[in-house]
């Protein structure tokens, strides 16, 4: 039998601990999978037998404002969403703002097998989709047994 005794469970503990982090280290995670806070835009990133697959969820943002580049193997997206509402110097007060404002830079170090010569993105319904080919030699292939 073990002497460790955890009233509320093992999982119970740990948010319990990540609750008392977050209270002690400002821009702490939220929970053990979150981001922090100020990563704009959060993003998925998986891949295909012919592509890796970037989605960038990116809401409210003017596709030509957007800036995608890859160097060294590096995927950069960067611009600058602008605050909606009242322009500057109208009478309105903002109480609270829960989306992020400003200039926003993501770095995506792509795997080896990632070629930067065959690279499209398109924006759909608030998400930059950037399709990274991958190179001929790391594409899956049947061998024929002989």
């Amino acid at each position: 039998m073990s002497d460790l005794f955890f009233s509320t469970g093992l999982p119970g503990e740990f948010d319990r601990l990540q609750r008392q982090m977050a209270s002690l280290i400002p821009g702490f995670p939220a929970s053990l999978r979150a981001t922090r806070s100020e990563t704009f835009p959060p993003v998925n990133i998986g891949s295909t037998d012919d592509s890796v697959e970037i989605v960038a969820f990116a809401p409210g943002l003017d596709p030509a404002a957007i800036d995608v580049s890859i160097d060294k193997g590096v995927l950069t997206i960067s611009g600058e969403r602008k605050p909606p509402g009242p322009e500057p110097g109208d009478e309105a007060r903002v109480y609270a703002t829960e989306r992020f404002m400003g200039a926003f830079r993501r770095v995506i170090e792509l795997p080896q097998h990632a070629d930067p010569d065959t690279v499209k993105a398109r924006y759909v319904n608030g998400c930059l989709i950037i399709s990274v080919g991958r190179s001929e030699a790391s594409k899956p292939r049947a061998i024929t047994v002989q």
